[in-house]
């Protein structure tokens, strides 16, 4: 099997092409693959695969010839990725595979069709607007943090740090605590503190997250464009610039209107053969 290794401000993913859905991908597959120590290592799998090839992408064919078909670490399914979709949109175009027309390169996903814009070392994705509807809470030990629940087509629990707890005292080698009941299917919980302004940025927040399924990651660009809806909700701007600072590097989520694009890096790092009999 081949595969290319990449990532998006160190969220990093195993991509295989498939472009005619001919591969036989398990949960078992995707775990042994994303595994650190005894696979390739990585926070989920990419499968680039024709979006009329695959049962979840062939109602948006019409609309993208590709669909991202996109496995947490643990061989579960993710509706939506956002650094996923910028790193899978570099895959496309380092082979041949698509070229960005004037509105963008659609990409569809299990949350629908989404459109990257490419500009040099920057991937900017126009995202579907982020929905916050909630509140909620989070308890990482001990301590319980207020929190508001957003939907990315994919869901998200936003919680503030207050009282100067810094993110570094956060202990996310468990899952942080949620309420089943409003998030029956699991929820990525991002953890956020105020930042100095920077340029270009009306607002700067930093973030750590636990996503779901894949635990604490680097970057989580859902996660961030969850983050910065709820900056600007809380700073009372209907439009603006957020740049997020992740420990994998910064992205930033601006709104224009009803228009939200979340931008970023995306790097291919190798390219390879693996043999899945001797992961599994």
């Amino acid at each position: 099997m081949l595969f290319t290794k990449g990532h998006g401000t160190g969220n990093d993913f195993v991509i295989l092409g498939d472009p005619d859905g001919a591969l036989e991908l398990t949960p078992a597959l995707v775990a042994a693959l994303c595994d650190r120590h005894r696979g390739i290592g990585a926070d989920g799998v990419l499968r680039v695969v024709r979006s009329a090839k695959h049962p979840d992408g062939a109602g948006f064919a019409a609309d993208a010839e590709w669909f991202m078909d996109y496995w947490n670490a643990d061989g579960s399914l993710a509706e939506m990725c956002g650094n996923g979709v910028r790193v899978f949109t570099r895959y496309l175009l380092a082979n041949g595979l698509a070229t960005p027309g004037p509105e963008g390169l659609p990409v569809a996903t299990r949350a629908g069709v989404v459109r990257a814009a490419v500009e040099a070392d920057i991937i900017s994705v126009h995202m579907g607007a982020p929905k916050v509807y909630a509140a909620s809470t989070a308890t990482v030990g001990p301590l319980t943090f207020p929190g508001v629940a957003v939907n990315c087509g994919n869901p998200h629990l936003v919680c503030g740090l207050h009282d100067s707890l810094p993110l570094s005292s956060l202990d996310l080698h468990v899952p942080p605590g949620f309420d089943p009941a409003l998030f029956p299917s699991g929820v990525n919980v991002e953890f956020t503190t105020p930042g100095t302004p920077v340029e270009g940025a009306d607002l700067h927040v930093h973030m750590r997250v636990y996503e779901r399924g894949s635990a604490e990651t680097l970057s989580c660009g859902s996660g961030a464009l969850a983050v910065g809806a709820v900056a600007l909700r809380d700073a009372g701007l209907s439009e603006g610039v957020v740049a997020v600072d992740l420990p994998g590097g910064r992205l930033t989520v601006t709104r224009r209107g009803d228009s939200w694009w979340l931008a970023g890096p995306a790097v291919l790092v190798a390219t390879g053969e693996v043999d899945p009999a001797a992961l599994v």
